[in-house]
């Protein structure tokens, strides 16, 4: 092909220089009004998150197996918010809508790997229940501090590998001009539907990842419960079984806050067609803020010696 028949390269072939945010497409008017919850449910999350990881610092008897994973876990949660939650509050405020294309990948990379390291912790949760219940003389000698350490490094390392082609797969596309996102932060799939190519290749990619790194551990972790459940019934009495089950209930209740809203976002937004663009959206920016706010007070609340830690902490009594 002849020089003059090319198509330029700042057209077809170069990424842009940045993409606009529309923020909640067809709710523009209400942006203010949604911009408040989601600016309070975050200062929620930064608070409780801090303070529990604060309490686990502080605190040498919160050094257990099940709080390390809970420091990990408070980590990703902060990781995730304001990965997003920062951009989206300045989008819906109308300070700034406008997100330079790298800085765009770097937001979208760290959403997603959080997400995936989470999950991860997550897992090792559930396992972390499952020997402290079904093989107790054991578990000081699985759950050591080395493979604690181990697992976290395995969830952030796991995050960063399934994240890293992404970036690859979308500085790859033409986007042809190409700038206004209708969302309030950079995901994969939204910042792929931008280009003037053939995004197949990303679309099975983001499908296949979700498949095999969420949709395994959630598999994972039910075979885990499975099996916790069955040794809780065979417990003799009837206060052990319901002691058990206590030690299992904020976790559980973490499980289904973390994977029911991602899960409908995910599949609606592939799926659900005939839902609208601005329900998709809303989902998408609840599974980026519920999760985080509320983890911190399930388990503040359902466990007893992390709740007394953080009253002794936060609320001091007057001498007389």
């Amino acid at each position: 092909m002849p020089p003059s028949a090319r198509p330029p390269s700042n057209q077809t072939n170069s990424s842009p220089a940045s993409f606009i945010l529309t923020g909640i497409p067809g709710l523009e008017e209400y942006h203010i009004w949604i911009a408040v919850p989601f600016c309070l449910m975050y200062i929620v999350s930064l608070a409780g998150n801090l303070s529990l990881l604060l309490v686990i610092k502080v605190e040498c008897s919160l050094r257990e197996p099940l709080h390390l994973f809970l420091a990990m876990l408070a980590v990703a949660d902060l990781t995730l918010s304001s990965s997003t939650v920062p951009k989206t509050l300045g989008v819906l405020f109308s300070h700034s809508k406008e997100i330079s294309f790298h800085a765009c990948l770097v937001q979208m990379f760290f959403t997603h790997m959080s997400f995936i390291a989470e999950s991860t912790i997550l897992l090792a949760m559930a396992f972390d229940r499952y020997v402290a219940i079904c093989a107790p003389l054991q578990y000081t000698t699985i759950l050591t501090r080395p493979a604690i350490v181990k697992i976290g490094l395995a969830a952030l390392v796991r995050g960063i590998c399934v994240m890293v082609p992404t970036i690859f797969l979308l500085k790859r596309l033409p986007y042809c001009g190409r700038r206004v996102m209708p969302h309030s932060y950079c995901e994969h799939m939204g910042i792929a539907r931008l280009a003037c190519a053939d995004i197949a290749v990303n679309i099975w990619y983001g499908f296949a990842t979700t498949l095999l790194s969420p949709g395994v551990d959630v598999v994972l972790i039910t075979i885990s419960y499975a099996l916790i459940l069955q040794a809780v019934f065979r417990l003799p009495s009837k206060g052990a079984r319901l002691k058990a089950l206590g030690t299992c209930a904020s976790h559980l209740c973490v499980i289904l806050l973390f994977y029911t809203p991602a899960f409908f976002s995910f599949f609606a937004h592939r799926f659900g067609h005939s839902i609208p663009q601005h329900v998709l959206i809303l989902l998408a920016n609840i599974y980026q803020l519920l999760p985080p706010m509320l983890n911190p007070i399930v388990y503040a609340v359902r466990t007893r010696l992390l709740r007394e830690r953080l009253v002794r902490m936060f609320v001091r009594q007057d001498l007389p």
